[in-house]
């Protein structure tokens, strides 16, 4: 089992998310007050802080939200993980995998500018919220069994 690092929102798409002490989910619905919340599939994104720290060897200055993720996982292999998938993050938060990478918003969007190169179009996890609640660091995290 993996463990939440941190959680970020923001209020515009394409943008750095600040980090916040607790996010709320509802279903079908996404993060309050986030920017990507709606009815859509992708409610929320997920980075891993590992990819987090690779990309620390370049720029030591990151820090979480620059690449426009929700929530930092550590300690759970999102590599592994395919669409439909669930994600069980605490006892009550489910998440369905329903996109693995994304296309940036521009050739070269805000988040690669700031950071020199965008990870989430390879390894960024973006799910809908199936069953809501509190996130918050600290949490664990892990695949759902079938």
């Amino acid at each position: 089992m993996g463990f939440i690092e941190s959680v970020c929102i923001s209020k515009a798409k394409g943008t750095v998310k600040t980090v916040v002490s607790q996010i709320s989910l509802r279903p079908d619905w996404g993060i309050e007050g986030d920017a990507h919340a709606g009815n859509w599939h992708r409610q929320v994104s997920i980075l891993a802080g590992e990819s987090i720290d690779r990309m620390r060897k370049k720029m030591p200055e990151l820090t979480h939200g620059m690449f426009a993720e929700n929530i930092v996982t550590r300690g759970i292999d999102l590599s592994c993980l395919i669409i439909g998938d669930s994600l069980l993050v605490g006892d009550d938060v489910v998440l369905e995998i329903t996109q693995i990478g994304k296309e940036c918003h521009d050739s070269k969007c805000a988040i690669q500018s700031a950071t020199g190169e965008c990870i989430m179009p390879k390894e960024g996890i973006f799910c809908r919220v199936m069953r809501g609640g509190a996130i918050k660091p600290d949490m664990g995290i892990l695949k759902k069994a079938e």
